[in-house]
């Protein structure tokens, strides 16, 4: 692979270069879909741009029995099939002699002597002191279990300033309501410093999730605005063209407000919400993130039926195919209330943003797949150019858009040609792709170097992930309360239900159409 001996830098904090460290990656559900997807492929990009350190190894471990040249067929098949860039035959020699593999039970003591052993043989052949990362891509009921053994088998150093690291990645979700998500963070706790700990959102690996901070922090034109003074109002929206497909059995137990809302998109929230930090250290940023969740006005039973809309997709038509509703679907019980797609209004009690409405959406069988944070700015004075009420000059809108083409576009109001005075919204457009040319790095990318450097600034720390489902909680305990039989449907291939139109028309305002 095109790496060098020390790789290249990356700029944590702005400030001084920090280069990833010598490590093994071993990839606890090493042989599944994650894996071929997203994890092999993006540490084949790396190789590939000549950022991972020259000493690295990958160690896959699953219940699946496989040997090396197994696993290094596996790991073609995903690179071929899901990279960002093509398989180059000429590094692909280099990529693979990096690959190992291990079967064994998660749940196996024995099974981790024998990790154990695997490790000690790799690491010297490579040059590898010691420094070890293990990512989880496994079940959630296994994170606990695979921690305390790692520990027990003596895998987890102690964090220490002048001896090797051992972290830890942990999927989310991170339990599916507070009492349990507590609980699996006191079990991680217990085998691992809080250091030591990289709960991956890979929505925050995004390009541009991460240019939000420069957007707002390095231009001059924008913080100045950010406040309930010239915002109307902030819409988010996270919207899949797919069904729940295989994931039918995951899905059934979590729903779009577990799934996506408790933390793709508080995340993302919290982003565009925080206070300017005083510095770009990761604690800083994880500091202010948090703040934005302690100052979210709290559900309770009363308001949950006026802010939020639970829905289901039924029976329609995607692409011209017949697709069926969502309790029609392989793995979905007939009389299902789980929800596939969920709106909410909420607000911000703090002095940036009082008043402000952010209203969210997310659901699966929608129109397409897009996600973007839109900034709708307030209504000029009703004079001059805007004085016609019949016809409103549009507001101004920054939009940005994190798939499937990433980048930000300004709405602004500009005079047709002519020797008539006549307005026209046009968009300011920029996009990642045009300007900069090829693709953006993937978000996996990006957050598995960060965890290589110590970088933690994009993940998530317990008590983040703690004061989200604080917030949710209520809102959960509320539907468990109210136990409806059926929820509103809204037909697949459509952007949602009425009732998720009148939660935002009431307040006389509508949806972005994307």
């Amino acid at each position: 692979m095109n790496t060098t001996e020390n790789a290249n830098p990356l700029m944590v904090g702005l400030s001084e270069p920090v280069f990833p460290q010598p490590c093994t990656l071993v990839i606890f559900g090493g042989a599944g879909d994650l894996s071929r997807r997203k994890l092999l492929p993006a540490i084949y990009n790396l190789g590939l741009d000549g950022v991972l350190p020259a000493n690295f190894a990958v160690l896959g471990f699953s219940v699946e029995e496989m040997d090396d040249a197994g696993y290094r067929a596996f790991a073609r098949q995903g690179v071929e099939r899901f990279s960002r860039q093509g398989l180059d035959e000429e590094h692909w020699p280099d990529y693979e002699h990096q690959l190992h593999y291990q079967s064994g039970s998660f749940d196996d003591p024995a099974s981790y002597e024998v990790l154990k052993q695997r490790l000690e043989e790799i690491e010297p052949q490579f040059g590898i002191p010691g420094n070890r990362i293990f990512y989880l891509a496994i079940p959630p009921r296994f994170i606990g279990v695979c921690a305390r053994h790692l520990k027990a088998a003596g895998l987890v150093q102690d964090e220490t300033s002048d001896g090797p690291f051992s972290r830890i990645i942990v999927e989310k979700p991170i339990g599916r309501d507070l009492q349990s998500a507590i609980e699996v963070n006191d079990i991680l706790g217990e085998c691992f410093a809080e250091q030591q700990i990289y709960r991956i959102d890979h929505y925050l690996g995004k390009e541009t999730v991460q240019n939000i901070l420069v957007m707002r922090f390095g231009n001059a034109i924008f913080e100045p605005l950010w406040n309930s003074k010239h915002i109307d109002h902030v819409q988010i929206t996270v919207a899949e063209a797919e069904g729940v497909g295989t994931r039918a059995g995951y899905f059934e137990n979590a729903g779009a407000l577990r799934d996506m809302v408790q933390n793709h998109i508080l995340q993302l929230l919290s982003l565009v919400a925080m206070e300017p930090p005083w510095s770009m250290d990761a604690d800083v940023i994880r500091d202010h993130r948090l703040d934005v969740l302690h100052c979210l006005r709290p559900m309770n039973t009363e308001n949950v039926e006026s802010h939020v809309v639970s829905a289901q997709y039924a029976h329609g038509y995607f692409q011209g195919d017949d697709v069926p509703g969502y309790r029609r679907e392989e793995g979905v019980a007939s009389d299902s209330t789980t929800e596939s797609y969920v709106a909410l209004r909420l607000f911000i009690d703090n002095w940036r943003w009082a008043g402000v409405p952010f209203y969210i959406r997310t659901g699966k069988r929608l129109p397409k797949r897009v996600s973007e944070i839109a900034v709708q700015f307030k209504d000029v004075p009703n004079i001059l150019f805007n004085s016609d009420k019949a016809h409103p000059l549009e507001p101004n809108v920054l939009a940005l858009r994190l798939q499937p083409d990433e980048g930000l576009s300004l709405r602004i109001a500009t005079k047709l040609p002519g020797s008539r005075v006549k307005i026209y919204p046009v968009k300011m457009d920029f996009r990642y792709g045009n300007t900069f040319g090829g693709l953006s790095p993937e978000a996996y990318e990006r957050l598995l170097l960060d965890v290589m450097t110590g970088d933690a600034t994009l993940f998530m720390r317990r008590d983040a992930v703690e004061a989200s489902w604080r917030w949710i909680q209520p809102l959960l305990d509320a539907w468990d309360k109210g136990k409806k039989r059926w929820l509103p449907e809204h037909p697949a291939g459509t952007w949602g239900p009425v009732e998720a139109d009148r939660l935002i028309e009431d307040d006389g305002r509508r949806w972005r159409v994307l």
